[in-house]
């Protein structure tokens, strides 16, 4: 079977449910049914299956998702060598500045977050590991998709778009390729409103050699970003933390 295969009907059902008990904190068979336009019969067999498993919770005639898949997430995210080797330097950054840092990746063209730590001064804006957003919405994407070379740009913009997410969001391609070559140039860096309205972020690539293994971002609230002596102390220290996890990354154990 190759990648251009057709899903298999049966488990491409079974995610399809869990991503609609993902986005409600609890629903009904037979709001499932209307969702998926599927007959209740066959709902309540794909979460009696789920069930069994553990990765869907009945409460009262309501489904939720189960912890299960916690338990797999965590495996994902502690199997990581990324994740080992820069928490500590996200540790020492969230000491440094009080804000919300975290250690991102790409996959399948969208910008996911691995891991947060929270600061003092930290914005609580429901960002957890695993959140995955439109890659060019955000400065620790934008500094990947920066040094992920000309034809894996072109294939995520081809598959993705450019989605916008707020009226500040880039979505015209030859500015979002003016400020790609700007990260490239100065570094590092910044979006402000792009994502969220009130929310910014200063972000670096980590690299090794030619390859992006990442990014750290620190997030703030976006009027914060607008003093330039703040921004450019965030975008220091945060160009120094993606070159410790980039030497480490090489050379520790």
């Amino acid at each position: 079977m190759t990648d251009d295969a057709p899903p298999l009907k049966t488990i491409q059902r079974a995610f399809e449910i869990m991503d609609v008990l993902k986005e409600q904190k609890e629903v009904g068979v037979a709001e499932l049914s209307r969702r998926l336009d599927l007959p209740k019969s066959t709902v309540h067999d794909y979460l009696r299956t789920l069930r069994s498993m553990g990765y869907v919770i009945n409460e009262n005639g309501s489904y939720r998702l189960g912890f299960q898949l916690l338990e797999l997430g965590g495996q994902v995210k502690y199997r990581n060598r990324l994740f080992h080797v820069a928490k500590p330097e996200l540790e020492r950054l969230v000491d440094k500045t009080g804000e919300l840092v975290s250690i991102n990746v790409e996959e399948r063209g969208r910008f996911v977050i691995l891991h947060t730590e929270f600061g003092s001064e930290s914005l609580r804006l429901g960002i957890y590991p695993g959140l995955k957003t439109p890659i060019h919405t955000h400065a620790g994407g934008k500094v990947i998709l920066a040094h992920l070379g000309e034809e894996r740009f072109r294939e995520i913009i081809d598959e993705h778009g450019l989605e916008a997410r707020t009226e500040h969001t880039i979505t015209d391609e030859r500015e979002l390729e003016s400020e790609l070559e700007t990260i490239r140039e100065r570094g590092y860096g910044i979006d402000r409103n792009e994502q969220v309205v009130g929310m910014g972020a200063v972000a670096a690539p980590i690299r090794v050699g030619e390859e992006v293994l990442g990014s750290i971002g620190i997030v703030c609230p976006s009027d914060r970003l607008r003093d330039e002596e703040y921004r450019e102390r965030l975008a220091d220290e945060v160009q120094k933390s993606a070159n410790i996890v980039s030497v480490n990354y090489q050379y520790a154990p």
